[in-house]
């Protein structure tokens, strides 16, 4: 493997964030590190993110895929909802490894006050204790479990979305991906923010970002070791686990994709718009100069982020139709 010295420069303003978010969060996780990251927990406490904000969260315990074990989401919908809105299914960030349902809810929670969306969060099983199959198939089993309660819910049926970011952008993709040939729930689109899709590590960004930034090549190997073990660069990898691996992507849903030009995700990215595209699909891709990975959740003040997220936020209100 031939590290690549040159890449594009971080955003000034990101930049400086970097450098403070350095001191508290390495660049390279290894599978050491995994166990005292979840014990330090990188999501804030669900109830400072709802301080303030007219939204309600209950918590359901649900069926797990077939002989596995039940699963807990967490629903959010506005005090004063409309039924029969919009919907939301999240799955969430973390490289297959860390994270929990909340991890991200700052992008959701704001459709749901601004959208009247209701959003359906699952806690799916994370590597490498639960490997490939039981994260993706996790949030299948939520996603149906959502849309047989969409009216139960306050949710119009046919206005279902899926999204997530980093893993959980892949676990969006690989779940739009079942829903499509398990004949599942419809979805008017699949928002994919920064999503992990290849396990291979072999694009130009995945050998330029080397012990630099956030999520770097050696995080990925972490992550896609512990979700796929030895299977992982083999011709047995699935595409629900790693939706680069498709082939045809037609009969997807209209797909959101962004990704940073300074992350190791941004090659990957790119080519499963194209690839949707190719299959003739619809796809709207941004890739936003100078920005790390997950940048917009790490410094939302940033004149970048806030430019990504407000463009983000336009395309699910154009999908949702509201």
């Amino acid at each position: 493997m031939t590290i690549i010295d040159s890449r594009p420069p971080y955003d000034v303003e990101l930049q400086a964030v970097l450098a403070v978010i350095g001191d508290q969060l390495p660049a390279t996780i290894s599978p050491e590190m995994i166990a005292p990251m979840r014990a330090a927990s990188i999501t804030a406490p669900i109830d400072e993110l709802l301080a303030g904000r007219p939204i309600e969260h209950v918590e359901r315990v649900i069926p797990g895929p077939v002989g596995a074990p039940e699963l807990t989401v967490s629903i959010f919908r506005r005090t004063d909802h409309s039924t029969g809105g919009p919907g939301i299914f999240h799955t969430h960030g973390g490289g297959m490894i860390i994270g929990d349902r909340f991890t991200g809810a700052d992008v959701f929670l704001e459709w749901v006050e601004s959208m009247d969306a209701v959003a359906v969060s699952v806690e799916y099983r994370l590597a490498p204790e639960n490997p490939d199959p039981a994260p993706v198939e996790d949030c299948y089993a939520a996603l149906v479990w959502t849309a047989e309660h969409a009216e139960e819910l306050g949710i119009d049926p046919a206005r279902l979305l899926i999204a997530g970011g980093s893993a959980g952008g892949g676990l969006a993709a690989g779940t739009a991906l079942l829903a499509r040939d398990r004949r599942g729930p419809a979805l008017v689109g699949q928002c994919l923010m920064y999503p992990m899709i290849d396990d291979r590590n072999t694009t130009v960004s995945s050998r330029q970002y080397v012990g630099i930034g956030v999520w770097d090549r050696g995080s990925n190997d972490t992550g896609w070791d512990a979700l796929l073990g030895e299977r992982r660069h083999g011709d047995e990898v699935s595409i629900y686990a790693a939706p680069s691996r498709a082939t045809d992507l037609s009969g997807l849903p209209p797909a959101f994709i962004d990704v940073g030009s300074a992350e190791v995700f941004r090659d990957e990215d790119v080519a499963y718009a194209s690839a949707i595209w190719a299959s003739g699909g619809q796809a709207e891709l941004h890739v936003w100069p100078g920005a790390f990975h997950g940048s917009d959740l790490m410094a939302p003040q940033a004149t970048l982020s806030v430019i990504a997220r407000a463009t983000r936020t336009a395309w699910v209100a154009r999908v949702l139709g509201v």
